[in-house]
C-alpha cells in the first residue's frame, strides 16, 4: 500500500510516498527558511502563498517515475500549525483525493514527529517516553500505544527552540538560531557563565525558560564589548543549561515510568552536543536513546505517510475541514 503524506504546518512545503514493503520510495522538501530568515521569523501569510506556489512542483519532484494512479491513500498534516498554511495543504489533498477516489487521512502533526524514528528503528516497541522538542513545541510524552499519548510535562512557557532563536537574536545570529548557536558554542566554554536551570529539580516534568533566556538578556546588556570570543562562550553556557535541564527531566521521568526506551524528536533532536549529553544518560542508567535521521528532525512528510501508513480513515473521501490550528496530542482519538 502506498500513501502519500504531505505536510505544510508551517515553513515546509513538504511531501512523501512511504510504501508499507519498501518504505520511503519518494519525497520532496521545499524550505520557506531563507525567505523568512530576513524577518527573523516566520511569517504566517507569506508562508501561506509560498505553499501554495510550490505545492504542485513538490508533489512533481516526490513522485519522479511513480505514478499517482498507484497512490492508494492521502495522508496530511491537519495541525497544530500555522492555520492558513494548514488549509493549503488540505485543501490540495482533498483535490488530490477527490479526483484519484481515494481515503483521505488528517495527521497531527506532533504524531508524527513521535513515531519518526521508527521509520529507521522498526525495533522500537511501545510504550516509550518521547521529548519532543523544536521551534514550537516542548513536551514529554509518554507513549503507552499508537493513539494512547499522554503528556507528562511540558514547558510552561517558550518552547526549547524558541529559547535558542531568542538567544541567538541577542548574539546577533541569524534565524533560525539553534544550528547557528550549536556551532558558536564549540568554539566557547559551556561553564564561563552560570546561567540558571530553572525547574530542574521540581517534583514534576514540566519545564521553563524563559527565566534562562532572561538571564542570557541581562548578562548581554551588562558586557560592553561583546567579542566572538565572549558570545562563543554566552552560547557554550546557554546550551549546556538547556541541556542540563532536558536530560535531568528525561531522567526523572525514566525513574517514574520505568520506561526503557526515550525517543528524542523534533528541530532540537538534531543537536550533537544535546545528543551527547543523551549518550551519558544511556550509558548511565541502562536505556536506549532513538533520534530521527537527521534530515527527518525537522518538518517533513515522511513523517507524516508514515504515521498514516499505520492508520485506516473513519470515514472514506470524507471532505470535511479537519485543520485547526491548535490539536494536543493527549485529544488524539483513534
Amino acid at each position: 500500500m502506498k500513501t502519500l503524506g504531505i505536510e505544510t504546518s508551517c515553513d515546509e512545503t513538504a511531501i512523501a510516498i512511504y510504501d508499507s514493503k519498501d518504505g520511503i520510495i519518494g519525497e520532496s522538501i521545499h524550505s520557506q527558511m531563507e525567505m523568512h530568515a530576513e524577518y527573523g521569523g516566520v511569517v504566517p501569510e507569506l508562508a501561506s502563498r509560498d505553499h501554495c506556489l510550490k505545492i504542485v512542483d513538490v508533489l512533481e519532484d516526490a513522485l519522479g517515475n511513480i505514478s499517482l494512479d498507484s497512490i492508494d491513500q492521502i495522508a496530511y498534516t491537519s495541525g497544530p500549525g500555522l492555520l492558513g498554511a494548514l488549509l493549503i495543504g488540505e485543501s490540495f489533498a482533498q483535490g488530490l483525493s477527490t479526483a484519484l477516489n481515494i481515503p483521505l487521512i488528517p495527521i497531527n502533526h506532533l504524531e508524527g514527529h513521535l513515531m519518526s524514528p521508527m521509520m529507521e528503528f522498526p525495533q522500537i516497541s511501545m510504550p516509550f517516553i518521547c521529548l519532543l522538542v523544536s521551534g514550537g513545541h516542548s513536551m514529554i510524552v509518554d507513549v503507552k500505544d499508537k493513539g494512547q499519548y499522554e503528556i507528562i510535562g511540558q514547558s510552561q512557557d517558550d518552547a526549547v527552540g524558541e529559547a535558542f532563536d531568542k538567544v541567538a537574536k541577542l548574539l546577533d545570529l541569524p534565524y533560525p538560531g539553534g544550528p547557528h548557536i550549536e556551532r558558536l558554542a564549540l568554539e566557547g566554554k559551556s561553564d564561563a557563565f552560570d546561567f540558571p536551570r530553572p525547574m530542574k529539580n521540581s517534583d514534576n516534568l514540566n519545564m521553563s525558560l524563559s527565566g534562562l533566556k532572561t538571564s542570557v538578556l541581562y548578562t548581554v546588556q551588562k558586557i560592553s564589548n561583546l567579542t566572538k570570543e565572549v558570545k562563543a562562550d554566552i552560547a557554550a553556557s546557554f546550551q549546556q543549561a538547556i541541556s542540563d535541564v532536558l536530560v535531568a527531566k528525561i531522567k526523572k521521568s525514566i525513574e517514574i515510568t520505568g520506561r526503557k526506551e526515550v525517543i528524542v524528536a523534533g528541530g532540537v533532536a538534531a543537536n550533537k552536543f544535546l545528543r551527547g549529553e543523551f549518550k551519558k544518560l544511556e550509558e548511565s542508567h541502562n536505556i536506549t536513546v532513538y533520534y530521527p535521521d537527521m534530515k527527518y528532525c525537522g518538518d517533513n512528510a515522511a513523517m507524516i505517510a508514515f504515521v498514516g501508513s499505520m492508520m485506516k480513515p473513519s470515514v472514506e473521501n470524507d471532505r470535511s475541514s479537519s485543520a485547526r490550528a491548535r490539536w494536543p496530542l493527549d485529544e488524539l482519538k483513534e
